[in-house]
């Protein structure tokens, strides 16, 4: 799928490429939101499009989350198709794996990467920075290098980031994620001067609203990626430095860290995006329509109805448990596996083939303290904090929902292990 032009398949081929997991839902070049964007029930991404909208004394900072899989950067790139907030805002969506290593991300990893975003891509799509701000940026260039020359006595060539600023916030942001030694030396360099880094991306931030009259939107994709302790070192620990730029920010956040004692630090401007409810809390049975229609349509926008048993696919959506990721994953599976029978439409066989194979993974990592309390969670669904918990959910064996008070049940596919 080079071209990524998102038409509805017709035939199994073009059916599997529609349903890769991390195929990336960005507006067209119009602005126009995605063809296989598909709204959520009581979508809480309003709720955040209502905050940006809202009057403020200073840009707004957000912590945006949820599980692995339901649908964070969907979202985040239909922000940027979003009309209103197009003619307030100057949007920037990009992921922190493109400029650091998420396994050992650092806050001064994430502001080097804001003010070379905002460097960079104002100055791609033709906008021109003051003679002045250039000159300022040059000499704090040239301050970072001064200090790493310092720092390796001379070695400049081990870490060399000189150039044109352009070309040293991408040189920094390259070596930033793939070369550790580098990694230590800048953040060396950039602690000594947090706040002339700070002031460095406000002064960007404050000459594109000058040109512009847009206030710079920052959208951070898969910041929610790092493990737990990385994610309260730069959102707890730290959070006081991650709220200083003068641009709005939207920060992707650990699932995790919502379920530890550090979320205190971030719920004033928290937003969860929950799995679709398919039941209702205590009965399975009892099913959510709105729900399992938000999941069809997920499905039809990306494949003929005709290529899929109606059986089939009622069955693929309440194995999904109500995540994107996973419906994805299921008919993706199952459109392999009708392949490989020469069918012409997926089978209600197939879906229970794919739902096997995730079954069985998990079998390999679940301990019997793992399935006892998963089988106390089938029986009462309360989200309850706990460190066993926790892991359970980062791995979608636990799902979280909300009719409005949360709720969790476990993941579909484990009810027949838990009945074992």
């Amino acid at each position: 799928m080079n071209n990524l032009d998102y038409i509805t398949a017709t035939d199994f081929d073009r059916a599997w490429l529609n349903f890769e997991l991390d195929l990336p839902l960005k507006p067209d070049k119009n602005g126009n939101p995605n063809p296989f964007y598909i709204d959520r029930p009581a979508n809480p991404i309003a709720e955040l499009v209502d905050s940006l909208l809202s009057p403020f004394y200073r840009p707004p900072k957000f912590f945006f989350s949820g599980h692995r899989g339901c649908g964070k950067s969907t979202e985040l790139q239909h922000l940027l198709s979003n009309e209103q907030l197009r003619k307030k805002y100057w949007p920037i969506n990009f992921s922190i794996r493109e400029e650091t290593d998420i396994i050992d991300i650092d806050f001064r990893d994430v502001l080097l990467a804001i003010g070379g975003r905002l460097f960079r891509e104002y100055t791609k799509k033709g906008g021109e920075l003051p003679r002045q701000l250039l000159k300022e940026l040059n000499n704090w260039k040239g301050k970072v290098e001064k200090e790493i020359v310092t720092i390796l006595e001379g070695r400049i060539s081990d870490v060399e980031v000189n150039g044109s600023i352009d070309a040293f916030f991408a040189n920094a942001g390259v070596k930033m994620k793939l070369e550790p030694a580098t990694r230590g030396v800048l953040r060396q360099v950039v602690e000594n001067d947090i706040t002339g880094l700070i002031s460095i991306i406000n002064h960007i931030t404050t000459a594109i609203y000058t040109q512009e009259k847009l206030i710079p939107l920052i959208l951070i994709d898969d910041m929610d990626k790092p493990e737990l302790e990385r994610a309260r070192a730069i959102f707890h620990d730290r959070r006081e430095i991650m709220m200083q730029p003068s641009c709005a920010i939207v920060y992707t956040v650990s699932s995790a860290l919502f379920y530890s004692k550090e979320f205190d630090s971030i719920r004033d401007q928290a937003l969860f995006l929950p799995n679709i409810n398919l039941h209702t809390r205590m009965n399975e049975l009892d099913l959510n329509r709105e729900g399992f229609e938000t999941l069809r349509r997920f499905v039809s926008v990306r494949m003929s109805p005709d290529l899929c048993e109606s059986e089939a696919l009622d069955l693929a959506i309440t194995y999904s448990g109500g995540v994107f990721r996973e419906m994805a994953r299921i008919m993706r599976t199952s459109i392999g596996r009708a392949r490989r029978r020469h069918a012409a439409r997926i089978a209600a066989e197939d879906v229970e083939w794919a739902v096997i194979e995730i079954r069985n993974e998990y079998r390999r990592i679940l301990d019997k303290g793992d399935v006892k309390l998963l089988k106390e969670i089938y029986r009462n669904k309360k989200l309850e904090y706990s460190e066993q918990m926790r892991p359970l959910l980062q791995l979608l064996a636990i799902l979280e929902y909300r009719n409005g008070e949360n709720w969790c049940d476990i993941h579909p596919v484990l009810r027949k292990l838990v009945h074992d």
